[in-house]
């Protein structure tokens, strides 16, 4: 995530028009050797080896956070409170509690704030919230999402500790319910409105797993693989699965939406096209038919290639950087502000608790509050 964003940053100004441009002013890591290739490669000023420097040093106006969950909350509500503006990757807190101290701290300060859910930048995928958002599915009635990876099937592989830190839950908060899920649901909330209550299973398929830090055999903690329905405020039903254990899928990110007059599904293994069916369409030639996102008066191109030329993965980031800026520039916050954080954080707890409960449960919805 660090190339990644500092990728945007440093791409934004080259292909948008924007009343700011980004300065790479200093980078954080702890690891002095490395983070010194990584500053010279990507052209950083400066290099500090504790978050807490940049977040004094007045040559410093806006923090992004790009390490793991477990920083997140200090690092946001130290910034907030210095009067900086945070950027902080998903999810935003290891829980709901966490992402709602962060939240009253950016919005306490009064400063400019987003949460990297970098997948509502996909062309296709802005697309289908114009068309929602343009009345062309009538009342909703079904979406469903599922995220399907495979990079921990093997019982050998360790948890916690620099790379596999996503394994261990004091430091993740949890498994693929705020890892991957956290995405669509993301997604979901911001095409199809908030999501009232759930009912959710989840499991551990290795139970224990030898621990990078300690050496020892170490109970696993995170979720593997989550799956629940939910039902959307306004009444439509939705069905969400994440899993690290299916076998030959790398990063499956599917999402359907089923409405009154228009069907729509998106891959993000083909992310440039919607799969489109509209009723209304003449009965003899009605059917699925695949746009290719790419012309200019699609979200975003105009500002890339020639129409049909396509754009990827690092350009959602790019399309984010430039939101915020433009943001800056018009007095406009720019969603996913930490508050859309925290209400993903707020189903992603709704999700895990109900996994216990065994039973249906309501999402919690926290209320704007000052910092205690």
């Amino acid at each position: 995530m660090g190339r990644t964003h500092s990728n945007a940053f440093l791409q934004a100004g080259r292909f948008f028009d924007l009343p700011y441009q980004p300065v790479l002013q200093a980078v954080c890591a702890r690891n002095s050797e490395r983070l010194k290739a990584f500053a010279d490669n990507w052209g950083y000023a400066s290099a500090e080896t504790d978050w807490r420097r940049l977040v004094e040093r007045k040559d410093i106006d806006l923090i992004d956070i790009a390490s793991p969950n477990d920083t997140h909350a200090e690092i946001a509500i130290a910034a907030a409170r210095s009067g900086k503006m945070v950027m902080c990757e998903k999810p935003l807190g290891r829980n709901a509690a966490e992402a709602k101290a962060m939240t009253d701290a950016v919005e306490s300060a009064g400063v400019s704030n987003m949460v990297w859910y970098n997948y509502r930048r996909v062309p296709a995928v802005t697309l289908l919230k114009h068309l929602i958002d343009e009345g062309r599915f009538g009342r909703i009635f079904h979406y469903r999402a599922k995220f399907l990876q495979d990079w921990t099937i093997s019982q050998e592989l360790p948890q916690g500790g620099e790379g596999l830190w996503r394994l261990d839950a004091a430091v993740a908060g949890s498994g693929v319910t705020g890892d991957l899920l956290a995405h669509a649901i993301d997604t979901a909330m911001w095409l199809n409105g908030s999501i009232s209550e759930v009912t959710a299973m989840t499991e551990t398929f290795i139970k224990e797993r030898k621990h990078n830090l300690t050496g020892k055999v170490q109970p696993v903690a995170i979720d593997d693989a989550s799956a629940f329905l939910c039902r959307f405020r306004n009444g439509s039903l939705a069905t969400f699965e994440a899993t690290r254990y299916a076998r030959g899928h790398k990063a499956l990110y599917t999402l359907e939406i089923n409405g009154e007059h228009a069907s729509a599904m998106w891959d993000l293994h083909d992310l440039h096209r919607i799969q489109w069916f509209d009723h209304r369409d003449e009965s003899q030639v009605r059917g699925w038919r695949s746009v290719h996102v790419t012309d200019g008066d699609h979200p975003y191109m105009k500002h890339w290639w020639v129409p049909g030329l396509q754009i990827g993965y690092e350009h959602t980031f790019i399309h984010q950087v430039a939101d915020f800026l433009q943001g800056l520039g018009e007095g406009k916050p720019a969603a996913p502000t930490f508050r859309e954080g925290l209400a993903t954080d707020e189903v992603t707890d709704a999700v895990l608790k109900s996994a216990k409960s065994r039973q249906w449960e309501a999402v919690q919805l926290a209320r704007a509050g000052s910092v205690t």
